[in-house]
């Protein structure tokens, strides 16, 4: 699935960044999205966070202001160098979420945005498995990423995106309780915040 302009969009970064905050819109703009899973957080200057998949900073920026002990991981060197040039004030890792170089019990907050979907079933247990892992006890882990439409209008909209911009991954999402696997995994998990006409989810989950 998905079309030749996936590729454009991770190739350029004026395209992504195009399709994001037009994709943000239903939600009041980009910088309110990229805002949407920090909600009701305690950060403080000295919290050690962790944004998961950070691409080119997309998020990172928002969390550099309210705290000085950012990570930002992601698997792409080319998002990384994006990141070090977009917000120099956070710390980055290149590697894999599902193989995180990190001690246990060592952030307390963990952070991925529009991530999830990216990964086959297998990915996203290990990842769930790594974030609780890495988080310090009572540690929080939020999240927001894609999920099935309750407003039945919403469908077509969402059917063509995913069609044109994501792969088979996206629409398993759909299809997965994230709520539950996290519970599953051992969170106490917070009940899902819909958007957008409940295509987007909210989840935040403590250790």
């Amino acid at each position: 699935m998905a079309t030749i302009l996936r590729d454009w969009s991770y190739r350029y970064q004026w395209l992504y960044d195009s399709i994001s905050r037009l994709a943000a819109l239903s939600v009041g703009g980009e910088a309110r999205f990229r805002q949407l899973a920090l909600q009701a957080l305690t950060i403080h200057s000295d919290t050690q966070v962790l944004d998961l998949c950070c691409g080119s900073g997309q998020t990172t920026q928002f969390l550099v202001k309210i705290s000085q002990n950012v990570t930002g991981l992601d698997a792409s060197p080319k998002s990384l160098q994006r990141a070090r040039l977009n917000v120099p004030e956070a710390s980055y890792v290149e590697a894999f979420a599902e193989e995180m170089p990190f001690t246990d019990n060592l952030f307390d907050v963990v952070h991925i945005s529009v991530a999830l979907h990216e990964m086959q079933p297998q990915q996203l247990r290990k990842i769930i498995d790594e974030v609780y892992r890495v988080l310090k006890p009572g540690g929080i882990f939020t999240l927001v990423d894609f999920h099935a439409p309750t407003n039945p209008i919403l469908w077509p909209g969402i059917s063509l995106f995913l069609l044109l911009f994501e792969t088979e991954t996206a629409w398993q999402l759909l299809k997965t309780d994230l709520a539950g696997l996290l519970t599953e995994t051992g969170f106490d998990v917070s009940k899902p915040i819909l958007y957008a006409g409940g295509s987007l989810q909210v989840i935040q989950a403590k250790k």
